[in-house]
């Protein structure tokens, strides 16, 4: 009975929750997005990041808000220890690149970049489209987490509007690849 409990309860932690947009297995969709960090402009482009490593993509519903903040500063707080494991982190969300500017200073430490996509082009294509809870139904992103392994496939995709489990969910995989795959 114990060895039964003991396999369900690991199956249930390998297990992306139903909601999530893309699984693991998927290809994730190339993209090229004006980005920023530590308040200055680049173009990050997913194909080159892969060639570094796996690569931590999360979508947040919109900067500057309570939980998307949270999320920006744990990030931040672990930024080092995903670079450790070789890994790129970027966060994006449907802001322009004026917002994600600021944000990647104020709320983000000038850890990491966030990425603009105020057209919803790869929110849509990561299929993490979410009507806000507001009067005008606002159209923002899901709060989904993705770790893409560096041959394009999703390794990890985690989706919870709270931001408590995001950086360590993604993290716990980042290094489980690298174990895998020592440099």
């Amino acid at each position: 009975m114990k060895c039964l409990a003991a396999a369900i309860l690991l199956a249930g932690l390998s297990i992306t929750p139903a909601f999530a947009g893309l699984k693991p297995g998927d290809t994730a969709p190339d993209f090229t997005a004006q980005a920023a960090v530590g308040g200055k402009d680049f173009t990050f482009s997913l194909a080159d990041a892969l060639k570094r490593g796996p690569v931590v993509l999360y979508f947040y519903p919109k900067s500057f808000t309570r939980g998307c903040t949270i999320e920006a500063h744990e990030f931040a707080e672990a930024a080092e220890n995903f670079a450790a494991a070789g890994a790129t982190l970027i966060g994006m969300s449907k802001d322009t690149i004026d917002t994600q500017r600021k944000f990647s200073t104020e709320e983000c430490r000038d850890k990491f970049p966030v990425a603009a996509d105020p057209d919803l082009s790869v929110i849509k294509a990561y299929d993490a489209v979410r009507i806000a809870p507001t009067a005008a139904g606002e159209t923002v992103s899901d709060r989904i987490s993705y770790v893409i392994a560096p041959g394009g496939k999703v390794l990890y995709s985690y989706t919870d509007s709270a931001p408590d489990k995001h950086i360590e969910n993604t993290l716990a995989i980042v290094r489980d690849w690298r174990g895998k795959h020592p440099q």
